[in-house]
């Protein structure tokens, strides 16, 4: 039975408010053992011996201050997501034919779990919507995987996605192509902007295909995208190609340069990204040629050629008008 006691000494004299629990008699002086649950140890009440400690708390790990606020944290399971397209909230057969105890199956329980197996994909996929969510959020996953893109951007994509279907924006239009075009705008959104050159190595449909798509969900969701930056490329580009603090930092201060002049308008956040670190590899000594910044960035040489100059231009005016 639980009562709580205003004051508890430990062994080591110190004095302090806590919850406890009689769980028998001291073995030492008969006196009376309670639980410490701050500290997770029993404890004599009298003489103060530790009888055992390192206790596990079984106990939630969140904190309610009345019931109502219990009921609304008390959960089971895994969180839901968005990446599955059930939410994560139907069962999951393991693909391991183990036992518990880690011991293998024999040859009747591994074709009965075949089975249910079989049901249990047929029942999480019951009609044609779910099949869709299913196949799409698989190639979001994918796509995001390879292209390095984080959870949150993952996320807001299946939430895209989720959306074209719930507005009846996919029919006439591939799935893959879809499923592109959402992970495309959630990396614009999520400040980690991927090329179309970049999502077009990854992506199982042409370029021009989930060019379409990701403009048509743009217009028909009215997603809230702004022009890519091409500061946001920089620190990608400068970590593949091994390049200093200080060379960041100058091609950064390069394209915030270009832009106050209005130099970028009009031309590919990603050649200009590019063609900034080459031109501040040049500015801090460091050794790099336009051939490796353009397999980093995925751009041509000439491109970077063109805009490397502009940018240096920008600067040159810059300084001559302060």
């Amino acid at each position: 039975m639980t009562e709580t006691q205003p004051l508890t000494t430990s062994r080591r004299g110190q004095t302090r408010e806590t919850e406890t629990e009689d769980t028998g008699a001291c073995p030492e002086c008969d006196g009376r053992i309670v639980t410490d649950e701050e500290r997770g140890e029993q404890v004599c009440e009298d003489c103060g011996i530790v009888v055992e400690d390192g206790l596990v708390d079984h106990g939630p790990e969140w904190r309610a201050f009345d019931d109502e606020d219990a009921d609304e944290k008390r959960r089971v399971g895994a969180p839901t997501t968005k990446l599955l397209h059930d939410d994560g909230l139907s069962s999951v057969i393991g693909w391991q034919n183990r036992d518990a105890h880690g011991r293998t199956l024999n040859s009747e329980k591994r074709s009965k779990m075949e089975r249910l197996r079989t049901w249990d994909e047929r029942f999480r996929t019951k009609d044609a919507k779910e099949r869709n969510l299913k196949q799409a959020l698989g190639e979001i996953d994918r796509m995001a995987s390879a292209l390095g893109l984080p959870e949150n951007v993952r996320e807001t994509a299946s939430v895209i996605y989720r959306r074209a279907v719930d507005e009846d924006l996919l029919p006439g239009r591939s799935i893959e192509a879809m499923a592109t075009g959402s992970l495309y705008a959630a990396a614009r959104q999520g400040g980690t902007p991927r090329s179309l050159d970049e999502f077009a190595t990854v992506s199982r449909v042409e370029r021009k295909e989930f060019a379409r798509a990701y403009r048509y969900l743009a217009e028909e969701l009215g997603l809230a995208i702004e022009p890519a930056d091409p500061v946001e490329y920089v620190p990608r580009f400068a970590s593949d190609l091994e390049l200093s603090k200080e060379a960041t930092q100058r091609a950064r201060s390069l394209l915030e340069t270009a832009k106050s002049a209005g130099v970028h308008s009009g031309k590919s956040p990603v050649g200009l990204a590019a063609a900034a670190i080459y031109a501040a590899s040049i500015l801090v000594n460091e050794k790099i040629t336009q051939a490796e910044v353009g397999e980093a960035a995925n751009v041509s040489e000439v491109t970077i050629r063109n805009r490397y100059r502009e940018l240096l231009d920008a600067q040159d005016g810059a300084a001559t008008a302060a």
